[in-house]
């Protein structure tokens, strides 16, 4: 008796910030969509930090920029990407989102149905690993689908 095990992906989510380790976990992501024909979603999530600032306490305004800023950037740095790593061919869905990252992936997981979230860790230190956690520690957790995490040039089967 065996027990074949068919994986079907049809949506693949990529939380993106821009770093080395969100770029690096879109090459993985764009090698299963390409096997599998699958469509892409990217999501960006960020916290408008300047609700946890007051004037009280510096005495200045917030140094954040506006949230509409911050949004404006990010949709640009975002258009950029798919354009330089020519991601229409899978159809992508890009969202900028404000909010807390482990909230906004699961949450855009869910309502979009995505079948696998492929995200990069990034590789902090013990004290703040333990005073804060991990996104992709929490997103693994919290998700409604399996979650592929990728670190930084370790052990390479994507080229």
């Amino acid at each position: 008796m065996t027990n074949d095990v068919v994986i079907t992906l049809r949506r693949i989510l990529v939380p993106i910030d821009f770093s080395p380790h969100s770029e690096q976990a879109l090459k993985y992501a764009v090698a299963l969509a390409e096997k599998f024909e699958a469509q892409l979603f990217l999501v960006h999530a960020f916290q408008d930090l300047t609700i946890y600032q007051t004037e009280v306490v510096s005495g200045a305004p917030p140094i954040m920029p506006p949230v509409a800023q911050l949004t404006a950037s990010a949709r640009g740095d975002m258009d950029r990407l798919v354009e330089e790593k020519q991601l229409q061919r899978f159809n992508a869905q890009t969202q900028i989102v404000e909010g807390a990252p482990v909230e906004e992936i699961v949450d855009h997981a869910k309502e979009k149905d995505i079948d696998l979230i492929v995200m990069g860790t990034h590789g902090r230190g013990w004290l703040a690993h333990a005073l804060m956690g991990s996104v992709a520690e929490k997103v693994v957790r919290k998700a409604p689908c399996p979650v592929l995490t990728v670190r930084l040039a370790e052990h390479e089967f994507v080229s």
